[in-house]
């Protein structure tokens, strides 16, 4: 059985080899055709570049034999390419755990024990498979044995056929991003990310610094937030540290990250960090927020102003509406972060929106629950969970409680500026509604960017748009969001109205809590 195993195991290894090769191979063509592609139509067509030409006459043509080419990249050609690489890296990390797994089993040792020739000349066709260029370069991981030789690989620099492949596919997603995004072409920002895939963080730390000496801290940022998820998975897979590499490989597998890019710190670490109970305590809006909540109604732009309203210092509201159906339902509106101080003693903190990102039962969401037990919410109530940013997240967290779910009927959950796509509520009824501006940095943090091949439930509403709002962290701000609403995104806004439209009613309450950490 152990021979049979290790054997298998080895062709494995060989047959992913091959589909490296292929995957590269497509990738290579894919890139190549982007490339040329508008030079040659141009010259074959006798146009001035620019002008308008015929489409392409389908993938894989081959410049100039005839058929004239599609003009610029196309990003879908390059996000295929891209996932056809990230399976391929995926399928090699896999046989690399298994032929290491099966190496050091006890049942090869034992099989070694009465067959010593057959064993050394499979461990020789091993070794060959796990470590040769044309093979999986230096593939070994999983279990202790692969852990430790993985880890000496990535110290001294052997990189694995299935890094190469993450490397290539992360580098395809950035290259689909630019179409969307024409300043990731720019000359200083493609220094950056060229650096970045070549795994030169020298030059990068450089290139970033011309960035940011040209353009200003906010406008670089916003300049990389559309591949940010890629930038950082590429550090991870590319730097000595073989501690964080599980972050880059989940954010390439579209998986929900549980440890920091940098570090590899994993997310109970953000537990120990934000392990308050959380505690809810009624209050009395000041006079800003009273006068903002006297024209309050069932409208996305009226809910986004009451979250500006209420600030990030620990308050939400709870709100009761008598619905014209006749039954008492509610709403509750969570905003976002505090960028002041790390930590502080709400929940609504950078410690907080990092725990909130990577678990689903946080400070805020056992604030939230123990707000809505005091409210004295009546069981089976239908209730809709509005927030921003950090508030989106918190409303995404408390849906996915099962407990939660179980009490009260949450109907809705609309979410504006949070990263959330990785989420998922414990009622498949629950309406998910995701308010994405494309300028804002913070959606794009859950890897899901505008060149990821990953996209949400078919359930889901997500409306994205771009404004003028460029720069972060003002296209950030529920302002941003509200003025984009009222403006030339109506249309969205009459969409989510129509959505939420069970809510309309009369606001019988509207009752600010403080949360407290503890």
């Amino acid at each position: 059985m152990a021979a049979q195993t290790v054997a298998a195991q080895t062709v494995a290894a060989q047959t992913v080899a091959a589909q490296t090769v292929a995957a590269q191979t497509v990738a290579a063509q894919t890139v190549a055709a982007q490339s040329v592609a508008p030079q040659v139509a141009d010259e074959a067509a006798g146009t001035v570049p620019g002008q308008s030409r015929p489409a392409a006459g389908g993938p894989g043509a081959v410049p100039g034999a005839g058929g004239p080419v599609a003009a610029g990249p196309d990003a879908e050609l390059l996000v295929a390419a891209s996932v056809l690489l990230a399976d391929a890296a995926l399928s090699a990390k896999r046989a690399g755990a298994e032929l290491t797994g099966a190496l050091s089993s006890w049942r090869f040792g034992l099989a070694a024990l009465r067959r010593p020739g057959w064993a050394l000349g499979t461990a020789v066709s091993c070794a060959r498979a796990l470590t040769s260029p044309s093979g999986l370069g230096f593939g070994p991981n999983g279990g202790l044995a692969g852990e430790l030789a993985r880890m000496a690989g990535s110290v001294t620099y052997r990189r694995p056929a299935a890094v190469s492949m993450a490397v290539d596919a992360f580098a395809l997603r950035i290259e689909a991003a630019v179409v969307e995004h024409p300043n990731l072409g720019s000359a200083l920002a493609r220094r950056l990310t060229d650096a970045m895939v070549e795994g030169n963080r020298w030059e990068a730390l450089r290139a970033l610094h011309a960035l940011v000496e040209r353009l200003g801290v906010t406008r670089a940022l916003t300049t990389v937030s559309p591949v940010i998820m890629e930038l950082l998975a590429l550090l991870g897979l590319l730097d000595e540290n073989p501690v964080n590499d599980g972050f880059s490989w989940v954010t390439l597998a579209g998986g929900v990250p549980t440890t920091d890019p940098f570090l590899g710190l994993p997310s109970s670490l953000l537990a120990r960090l934000n392990p308050g109970p959380g505690r809810a305590e009624r209050t009395e809006p000041d006079s800003i927020l009273a006068k903002v909540l006297t024209t309050s109604r069932n409208d996305i732009v009226s809910y986004i102003n009451d979250i500006g309203a209420l600030g990030n210092h620990g308050l939400v509201l709870l709100r009761r509406v008598e619905c014209a159906d006749g039954r008492v339902k509610y709403v509750l509106l969570l905003p976002g972060t505090s960028f002041v101080l790390p930590s502080n003693s709400t929940p609504q903190d950078l410690i907080g929106a990092f725990d909130g990102f990577l678990r689903s039962d946080t400070t805020y969401t056992r604030a939230a629950r123990k707000l809505l037990r005091r409210a004295g919410v009546p069981a089976g109530s239908e209730l809709m969970l509005v927030g921003h940013s950090l508030g989106g997240l918190t409303a995404m967290n408390l849906a996915m409680d099962v407990e939660l779910a179980s009490a009260h009927r949450i109907t809705h959950v609309v979410t504006l500026g949070s990263p959330i796509d990785n989420k998922r509520p414990a009622d498949h009824t629950t309406q998910v509604i995701s308010l994405v501006n494309k300028h804002d940095v913070i959606p794009m943090l859950d890897g899901r960017g505008p060149a990821s091949p990953h996209d949400i439930p078919a359930g889901w509403v997500e409306l994205t748009w771009l404004d003028e709002s460029y720069d972060y962290p003002l296209s950030h701000a529920p302002q941003a969001y509200s003025d984009s609403l009222r403006g030339e995104m109506a249309h969205h806004r009459d969409r989510v109205n129509e959505l939420i439209r069970a809510y309309d009613g009369e606001v019988v309450g509207n009752q600010p809590y403080m949360l407290r950490d503890k």
